[in-house]
């Protein structure tokens, strides 16, 4: 028998919606590391064995770890596990903690946006240079930075139509 809450509505949907990009950001980013370990074992392999280091890995590499790290971010946001100082939210009354997490919500998505703005102004601007052995376009390079601002600024932007709904089911730890 299903116990969990029903989740009909726009919250319902909104809540699946965030969840699929979540699942899919996780998907990307466990790809990235396990591929980023075939690489390096491959690193390995032809520096010590065959005496023939692979030059591209190192290229390879630095892309996939802006994969791990932005959409490992994202989803951090939104599964509230990214790091957070709880202290000051702690030792208020929760009126004054609801004040809090609205503002940093505002932060969040407003550093999201950012991200999404500028990222997507410096991915179109070296999208025609090339990343050196690869021959792939620069862009690639901080396209994960952009699609983890718009992500970040969604997730803000939809913690905060929970809080604005009393519907926010977020609780401060300390771990």
């Amino acid at each position: 028998m299903d116990t969990s809450p029903k989740r009909d509505g726009f919250l319902g949907r909104m809540d699946r919606f965030f969840e699929f990009l979540c699942r899919i950001s996780l998907i990307l980013s466990g790809t990235a590391l396990v591929i980023m370990t075939a690489i390096f074992a491959w690193l390995v392999f032809g520096r010590y064995v065959l005496n023939d280091t692979p030059t591209w890995v190192e290229q390879v590499s630095l892309l996939l770890v802006m994969v791990i790290a932005f959409f490992g971010a994202a989803v951090g946001v939104q599964q509230h596990t990214h790091l957070s100082v709880v202290l000051f939210r702690t030792a208020v009354p929760t009126k004054v903690r609801t004040v809090f997490v609205f503002i940093t919500d505002i932060l969040m998505g407003g550093f999201g946006f950012m991200m999404f703005w500028y990222g997507w102004e410096l991915t179109q601007f070296k999208w025609k240079s090339a990343i050196p052995l690869l021959k792939w376009p620069e862009g690639l390079r901080s396209l994960p930075l952009t699609i983890c601002g718009a992500l970040i600024f969604l997730f803000s932007v939809g913690h905060l139509i929970r809080l604005f709904l009393g519907k926010d089911e977020r609780q401060d730890s300390i771990e």
